[in-house]
């Protein structure tokens, strides 16, 4: 634990310097990765000044990055460090002040270390595998919610690209039948978001119905230590081989998954 205690404390530092660059940096280059998907040059200037840093604090540990990939090296260590430079890039291009940086620490298929960093918002969370999950200093725990009815879920984003329209009609349906049986749903265009509001109490469930591991691995840790449930749309423990992400606080993840598997 004491090494990984060290290690939240890079990470911690190394999120920090995303953090600065996305409050006091407006974007000047969108460049289009894929239909309506984009990154920023200052994506790519975190995820080089975060890969840099950690290249140098621990050097024997290898990184990945949203933007660029799997760094070169090659170590004997059980851990990667994986980044999402700006998670919610698009509402970081259009001035929408719901954005984040997430780092997390993975070891094997487990992650062990979760940050996250709200700028805007100067919110700043973190987990350690057993150790539980806090922000700013404070320790976070779910929300008490027990009626679908009364709770606020919040979903991902629709599809993009390739098979977007099949992908969507069930996001569609979703969205439909949420808003049918709980009190609001809400889309913050960041699962860095989602997840970390989710520890914190300020919503109820997040579903997003697909499990890209570097925009959501912080993030489901910080929660899961918070005392979310963390599901795939089967009923089984989210992993990283989970194709779908439903999460939700304990009085309602029963009644959130049975919604979200009723969807066809």
């Amino acid at each position: 634990m004491h090494q990984l205690d060290h290690l939240t404390d890079v990470a911690r530092s190394a999120v920090r310097l995303g953090n600065e660059l996305i409050k006091n940096t407006r974007p000047h280059t969108v460049t289009e990765k894929s239909d309506r998907d984009t990154f920023t040059e200052v994506d790519v200037r975190i995820e080089h000044e975060v890969r840099a840093f950690l290249a140098e604090a621990t050097p024997e540990i290898d990184f990945v990055g949203e933007e660029e990939g799997r760094s070169d090296a090659s170590t004997d260590s059980p851990y990667v460090w994986g980044l999402d430079p700006i998670d919610g890039t698009a509402n970081f291009v259009h001035g929408v002040p719901l954005c984040g940086v997430s780092l997390a620490l993975l070891q094997g298929d487990r992650t062990v270390i979760g940050v996250i960093s709200l700028p805007y918002l100067d919110l700043h969370y973190s987990a350690v595998l057993g150790g539980g999950a806090f922000v700013n200093g404070k320790r976070l725990e779910a929300s008490k919610t027990a009626e679908l009815s009364k709770s606020i879920v919040a979903i991902g984003d629709y599809a993009l690209g390739e098979d977007a329209a099949d992908k969507n009609r069930q996001r569609i349906a979703l969205t439909a039948e949420l808003a049918a049986q709980v009190e609001r749903v809400r889309m913050f265009g960041s699962a860095a978001h989602d997840l970390a509001w989710l520890a914190e109490g300020r919503i109820d469930g997040a579903v997003v119905m697909s499990n890209k591991t570097l925009d959501l691995a912080a993030g489901i840790l910080i929660a899961r230590e918070a005392g979310v449930l963390v599901k795939d749309s089967s009923g089984a423990e989210h992993t990283r081989a989970s194709t779908h992400t439903i999460a939700a606080a304990p009085g309602i993840a029963n009644q959130l998954l049975s919604l979200v598997r009723s969807i066809k």
